[in-house]
């Protein structure tokens, strides 16, 4: 409020001035009102674009202030908010383990504020445990070779030499050595990466190889083989094919021993379609429990097996530029081949 009797004891000049003097303090606060509004919308937009800047960021990024309370976090760390709990803030960096995933976690702080990222670093490391068990692998395979090679050959001495009654011991031996034989070609070949030889043979002859594979592996479960592949001319590395219609022979009998049904079926159909040969593998028997980690080397949820079958699998098919993909009615597999 301002002093009537002060007003009234100026004169006339004093009061021209003193209303000079307030209505520059007047336009001088229109001024500062109009700047603090174009400096807040400028922080209002700076602020979306860190949160925009944030939200591209490819890994995990959480923001907290100086009571450890969460300020900021972009959708990748939503996506895993359970993660922060578990993140030890006195450490700068750490590796953790969470839903089948490893991250590498960052902290910095600055300011007052905990800056934490967490980037999925599973894809590295399961290159580095592959690479690491692929070198165990073919060091083992190399140091068997040679000793079952040689328990091959006596065995096929001993099964000229034995009784009528012996021999389907010594059958069964063979069928165990020709199993390790195929564990050891085929962990040579997946550390040794695939290079298919590619010739012409026709296809019904990976049928018969089939056939003769199953007579050299050991199951209990009456099975029905139905092989309906047509005499066509195909190109490709024919016992590399062969080992993966093997593979994919094998997996069925499992899947039906593990189903436990009183017998069993499996079918091989063939089909043409946009230039691929297409082979369906079907059969009776258990349903795939994980999908997911189908090919993933050294993994599987048989009761027998390494993991490295479909694995092989899938890298031949690739190296012949095909492509192999599940069927789930009927159950089973379809192989497209150019």
């Amino acid at each position: 409020m301002i002093d009537e009797s002060l007003l009234s004891s100026l004169n006339s000049n004093e009061k021209e001035a003193f209303k000079k003097g307030l209505e520059d303090i007047i336009n001088q606060t229109y001024v500062i009102e109009e700047e603090y509004k174009n400096l807040n919308e400028s922080y209002a937009a700076l602020e979306t674009f860190l949160r925009q800047i944030v939200e591209t960021l490819p890994n995990a990024l959480w923001v907290l202030d100086e009571e450890g309370e969460l300020f900021l976090q972009n959708s990748e760390a939503q996506a895993i908010h359970e993660l922060l709990p578990q993140i030890d803030l006195s450490s700068q960096s750490d590796e953790l383990e969470f839903n089948d995933a490893t991250y590498l976690v960052k902290i910095v702080q600055k300011g007052g504020k905990t800056l934490i990222s967490a980037t999925d670093i599973t894809g590295e490391k399961r290159k580095e445990r592959l690479a690491s068990m692929g070198q165990v692998a073919a060091h083992l395979s190399h140091e068997i070779r040679n000793p079952i090679g040689s328990i091959s050959l006596l065995t096929s001495t001993l099964f000229k030499r034995v009784d009528l009654s012996a021999k389907p011991l010594v059958l069964e031996m063979q069928k165990a050595i020709w199993r390790v034989e195929r564990i050891i070609k085929a962990t040579l070949l997946f550390s040794k990466g695939i290079q298919p030889n590619m010739g012409y043979f026709n296809l019904d002859e990976l049928g018969l190889e089939c056939r003769e594979g199953m007579t050299r592996y050991t199951f209990s479960t009456p099975i029905a083989l139905n092989i309906n592949l047509p005499k066509i001319q195909m190109e490709g590395d024919k016992d590399l094919l062969s080992m993966v219609f093997q593979n994919l022979l094998f997996n069925a009998i499992d899947a039906i021993e593990e189903a436990d049904e009183e017998s069993g079926e499996i079918s091989f159909s063939y089909s043409h379609e946009d230039n691929f040969h297409q082979i369906d593998v079907c059969d009776s028997g258990k349903a795939i429990e994980n999908p997911n980690i189908l090919f993933e080397p050294f993994k599987t949820t048989k009761t027998k097996g390494n993991g490295l079958g479909l694995a092989l699998t899938l890298q031949i098919i690739e190296a012949h530029g095909g492509k192999i993909s599940l069927l789930e009615n009927p159950k089973g597999f379809r192989v497209a081949l150019p």
